[in-house]
């Protein structure tokens, strides 16, 4: 059995494009701008799988990412036609911000296990770090193609969408995403936000308590939860959330923290 290894660079907040102009049609422009800085918003990380392709050992048992990296060159030198190999050493490769090459080593997962589907979104990821959304966009609609039910693929299209403003696409996708995981924290949140940006307030916040009653320590539902109340002009429970985000380590803005100081 092989596994699959999580990517080194997932599970950090990304904020939305502040020239997203569909969004929040019922502020105005310098709120809206405001309010889309600090929503908290993820490119899904892929989920741990076991996959029989090839013989490995676990990232965790190696001493260090140079010598995980050095097992799975000699792994490929081994089977070149491993794609399991080929991803973990990229998801390596991008640990220690070799990106370059982490990049050709997806494709060759993809070119060699096409219905990997977790190396189209790592490809998509690297997509999104050059700005390119509709690169992003295209890997993520592959991983769902490669495998019917891939949550996390579905979860990273509604995020696109969001990210261009396309609400309705995004709610659609990520209501998608969520009945394939119904444990998918970050869906929730980005479901949540898409709400939140379409003037759906009170669905934006039941959707936020549900990530929470999935995980009370979700920092970032927290986060939004605020956000939310905050511009509902409810703000006891603003300042609760906003208070609980930064107790478990999430970095609230200061300006947010400022407009509710006076409510304490």
């Amino acid at each position: 059995m092989v596994t699959i290894v999580n990517s080194f660079v997932s599970g950090t907040p990304v904020h939305f494009l502040l020239d997203n102009h569909k969004s929040l049609p019922y502020l105005p422009q310098n709120r809206k701008v405001f309010i889309l800085k600090f929503l908290g918003c993820y490119l899904q990380a892929v989920s741990n799988k076991t996959r029989p392709i090839c013989k490995d050992i676990n990232m965790t048992q190696a001493k260090n990412a140079e010598e995980y990296i050095a097992r799975q060159r000699f792994l490929i030198a081994q089977n070149p036609d491993c794609g399991t190999s080929h991803y973990n050493l990229a998801v390596a490769l991008l640990g220690v911000k070799q990106y370059d090459e982490a990049e050709k080593e997806l494709h060759a997962a993809t070119q060699c296990s096409p219905t990997l589907a977790e190396a189209y979104v790592q490809l998509g990821g690297l997509c999104l770090q050059r700005g390119d959304l509709d690169g992003c966009m295209a890997f993520n609609q592959q991983a769902v193609k490669s495998r019917a039910g891939f949550a996390e693929g579905w979860g990273n299209i509604g995020f696109v969408y969001l990210q261009k403003g396309e609400i309705d696409e995004a709610i659609r996708a990520l209501k998608k995403a969520i009945t394939y995981n119904a444990n998918f924290l970050q869906a929730y949140a980005t479901l949540a936000n898409a709400y939140l940006m379409q003037g759906l307030i009170d669905e934006s916040i039941e959707t936020n308590r549900k990530a929470l009653e999935i995980d009370p320590a979700f920092a970032v539902a927290h986060n939004n939860l605020a956000i939310a109340y905050l511009e509902k002009g409810e703000y006891d429970p603003a300042v609760r959330h906003f208070d609980k985000a930064l107790d478990l380590g999430y970095e609230v803005a200061p300006e947010l923290l400022k407009e509710v100081e006076p409510y304490r």
